[in-house]
């Protein structure tokens, strides 16, 4: 079984993006009944976002640690150049949520390991297409995000991944 795609790890019996053993980090655990952010070390959630309030759901994330410092907002500056996304915010989860109506945004700390050009791509389009597919609420089953996954992480960095993408979370649609 694949257990990570990207910053996405299964960590237990729970998906969590980040790293949830960083010291002085943060991640966000998928859980039946929302998205909780966590602060590493601390044992409540510092936020719990049901997923009835979630209407689209994104994640940004970077290749490598360094490039979601101060350091890599500096060097986005300093090179005038947005393709690639760095710097502090570079790793977060944003999400269009309701009761209010509002945006909503949690940083998660990066792995110590470099994640791969591909799973990069594959995490942001399974996420959004999830999310356009209306079924952010399965993210938090941990068997059928585990399913899905298993499919995913060996497509290739192809715009072709995408369909084949809403093709797997179609055919899991229950």
């Amino acid at each position: 079984m694949t257990e990570f795609l990207g910053p996405l790890e299964l960590v237990g019996d729970r998906w969590v993006i980040g790293d949830p053993k960083r010291q002085g980090g943060m991640c966000l655990v998928l859980t039946e009944q929302g998205l909780e952010h966590h602060a590493n070390g601390v044992a409540e959630p510092l936020e719990v976002v049901p997923w009835s309030r979630v209407m689209e759901l994104g994640i940004r994330t970077t290749y490598r640690a360094w490039m979601a410092t101060r350091g890599g907002s500096v060097l986005t500056f300093v090179s005038q150049s947005n393709a690639i996304d760095m710097g502090r915010d570079a790793c977060s989860v944003h999400a269009l949520v309701r009761h209010p109506y509002d945006d909503w945004v949690a940083r998660y700390s990066h792995h110590q390991r470099a994640y791969t050009g591909a799973h990069v791509y594959l995490v942001e389009q399974l996420i959004g297409a999830v999310s356009q597919a209306k079924q952010l609420h399965r993210l938090g089953d941990p068997r059928w995000l585990g399913a899905v996954v298993e499919q995913v992480a060996p497509l290739p960095h192809r715009r072709s991944s995408v369909r084949a993408i809403r093709e797997i979370i179609e055919a899991t649609r229950v």
